[in-house]
């Protein structure tokens, strides 16, 4: 087995590293003066199964770029089998026509992963399930809901834990938790006015004197987790708490989430903490390596990955 770090997310690829014992392999990656991207591999690859740590994240053109040349220097370097580990999926978002005359991007990336000579795609949490019928490669679609669950477990009282999913369409994700923790789920109602805005109108279920954790695959500009917060604290609950896999947190979000009512956010490192997050006294990083570095131990040794999430 070989491990091949992108410029993404260097942490979490050496986190994934240590878990597994085994070290990065020597690539280089750098940029032409027009900053197209050049990739070299520095070690025999031939006939080994190869593994390449990429989350397309921001920038997502420019690491989504790198993910594909460095398939193709595999792929042309005789690899026996190239498996594309995604943490986070860029474009996930975009995965149906959502206005006529639009795009379904989440496609249109699956197609060029595929073509550029991956074998198999491992993910965490895509944003919509279906996602995995975009791409003609065998695709595992972790779930982070086992560690989140430990981490609830270990820092909150489920004596009076209410779950809580941001949205209707986040409800399967928020009830599998609830699940594992034997407790109650609740449901914000919102309405979304245009890409970007959500307008919260109610709660469904009852969280009154509970401490609630909101649930949900990603967070981007934090407005849907502050409004939801401030939503459920005015039906009566004590606190409200949020545990999302992928901490986006583009532009203000993390100084939002800092100056919001919620009392802690945890994210897991799919996606490279920047400077603004490392600030925020109430986002805290959750390591998702030990999952990863285990899915990619039981797929190179043919075992099944679905049996972690038992």
């Amino acid at each position: 087995m070989k491990l091949v770090a992108g410029n993404s997310n260097k942490k979490l690829s050496l986190a994934i590293s240590k878990y597994l014992k085994i070290p990065l392999a020597d690539c280089e990656i750098t940029r032409f003066a027009d900053d197209e991207v050049y990739v070299e591999i520095h070690e025999n690859v031939r006939g080994e199964d190869v593994f390449i740590i990429q989350p397309t994240s921001y920038p997502v053109n420019d690491h989504l770029m790198e993910l594909l040349v460095i398939v193709d220097a595999l792929k042309r370097s005789s690899a026996r089998r190239i498996t594309a580990v995604i943490p986070y999926f860029g474009y996930a978002r975009q995965d149906r026509k959502s206005a006529p005359r639009s795009p379904i991007s989440a496609k249109l990336v699956a197609n060029l992963i595929t073509i550029s000579g991956a074998n198999r795609v491992l993910t965490l949490d895509l944003h919509a399930g279906q996602i995995q019928g975009f791409f003609d490669i065998p695709t595992d679609n972790l779930t982070a809901a086992p560690v989140i669950v430990r981490d609830i477990k270990s820092h909150y009282n489920i004596e009076n834990l209410t779950i809580v999913s941001p949205d209707v369409g986040g409800v399967v994700r928020a009830r599998n938790v609830a699940r594992r923790l034997g407790v109650p789920l609740a449901i914000v109602d919102k309405r979304r006015p245009k890409a970007g805005v959500s307008e919260v109108m109610n709660i469904i279920g009852d969280v009154d004197g509970q401490s609630c954790i909101l649930i949900d695959d990603m967070v981007d500009s934090g407005g849907t987790l502050v409004n939801a917060a401030e939503a459920i604290l005015k039906a009566g609950a004590k606190e409200v708490s949020a545990f999302i896999t992928h901490g986006v947190l583009s532009k203000g979000a993390a100084e939002r989430i800092a100056g919001s009512k919620l009392k802690e956010l945890v994210v897991t490192n799919s996606i490279e903490e920047t400077k603004a997050v490392e600030r925020a006294k109430n986002i805290r990083i959750m390591n998702i390596a030990d999952l990863i570095g285990e899915a990619i131990a039981r797929t190179s040794s043919e075992q099944s990955v679905s049996s972690l999430f038992d």
